[in-house]
Parts: C-alpha cells; structure tokens; sequence
C-alpha cells in the first residue's frame, strides 16, 4: 500500500502518550506497509473491542478496506504462527484476545476463576436474547417461574439493561442485552446469535466464552480469520 499517515511520536514512557499532556505531540510519517504493525498497537492498548470506524479515525489516513485488509492480515499470521494471540471481531469490533486453550494459565497468572452462569441465568438470558425487547412478564410466560432475582442478577452483571417501557397497561420495563453481553459469549452482533431449532434450545445456545471480560461495520471476506468467530480465553 502507497498510503501514508502521520502518528504521533512515541516518547519515553512507551505507551505513546508524552511526558506532560500540555505539550504539543511530534508526529512521523510511517509507510502503510506498517499499518498492520500500528493496528496491532492500538488494538493492544484499546484492551476492549474497537470498532472499524474507530481504527479508521485513529489512523487519520487509510481508508476503510486498507484498514481491514491489515485486520485480516494481522489475523491470518497469529494463526499461521500459532502466537499466543487471537484477533477476534467481538461486539461490534475488533479485540486482541488468548486463544481459549491458553485459559486455565491465564487465569492461573492473575488468580482469578471462570465466571459462572446458572442455568436459571442462562434460560434467562435466552429468552432476552432472542425475543428482545422484552417484559418480564414476557420471559416468566416462556419460563414459566418468576424472574425477579435472575433479571436483578443479570443487570448487577451488565450482561442485560433496560431500555424502555412498553406501551401496555402498567407500562411494564422492557430489557435487552448489553454490550458485555456480546463480548462475554464472543459474538459479534446479536444477528450471529445460533438460530432456534426448538423451544428449548435457547439456553443451550448461549455457552459463554470462558473468562472472557465481560455488528462490526464491515464484515469479513469469506474464508478470512476473522470470520471464524473463534472462543478465547482471557
């Protein structure tokens, strides 16, 4: 690729930013063959999925497919290397993750323990997932027991919200999933959401990502990395 962008210099601290925040940056221009290079360092220090749009305006100078086109090269050499990081596109971005096998010395490392979802939580969770918006009056019909506590459980977590009331007597709170909610079960947007083959299957769809923290805007080219909508670990 031709394109060059101007980047801010790095200074001594290492993470870009300058030794006071008054100063005035000093910038270098970087061919875009390095655009790979720099995705990955932004990526890297963003930590939470980053949307396309975001990369773009970041970079000030590469249009969108250029953009992309390093995503996906970034992707295919951590598979092709084998390297200890995954570029997965994650609730409506792009995230650096561990790969899923690597988990249990991830969490080992910083001593901390897989989330756990109750199966109350995950029919819970279904139900919103797949019917939202929706009223908890909605949710107890499909579960048939009361969901007061779960629903409390699920917003305390961030993984449901609510988003309005409904137009009906008593004007009942209705709840949708969250962000977190994506990121947690490692989807991209709520249309990659496992299609319904039979009432029921709805809890069993939702397998969260194991110890994950907690639609992009340009889907991947067929049989790219990025497609895969791979499970990681921390």
């Amino acid at each position: 690729m031709d394109t060059e962008l101007a980047i801010g210099r790095q200074h001594d601290n290492g993470n870009g930013a300058g030794p006071s925040e008054g100063g005035a940056a000093g910038h270098a221009t970087v061919a875009g063959a390095e655009l790979a290079s720099l995705v990955e360092s932004l990526l890297f220090a963003a930590g939470a999925p980053v949307p396309l749009g975001r990369l773009v305006e970041a970079l000030e100078g590469p249009s969108r497919a250029e953009v992309l086109r390093a995503l996906q090269a970034l992707a295919a050499g951590y598979e092709r290397e084998g390297r200890g990081l995954r570029l997965v596109q994650v609730a409506g971005g792009y995230q650096l993750r561990t790969p899923a096998e690597h988990g249990p010395f991830v969490r080992r490392l910083l001593r901390e323990r897989p989330p756990r979802l109750s199966r109350p939580m995950l029919e819970t969770l279904a139900v919103i997932a797949y019917r939202q918006p929706c009223t908890r009056l909605e949710i107890e019909a499909v579960r048939g027991v009361d969901a007061d506590a779960v629903l409390a459980t699920l917003t305390d977590r961030r993984l449901v919200r609510i988003v309005g009331r409904k137009e009906a007597p008593g004007r009942p709170l209705l709840y949708a999933t969250t962000h977190e909610f994506l990121e947690v079960f490692g989807l991209p947007d709520l249309a990659a959401l496992p299609p319904l083959r039979a009432p029921g299957d709805g809890a069993a769809a939702l397998a969260p990502v194991a110890d994950e923290p907690p639609a992009a805007s340009d889907p991947p080219a067929a049989g790219d990395p990025l497609a895969s909508g791979q499970s990681t670990g921390t």
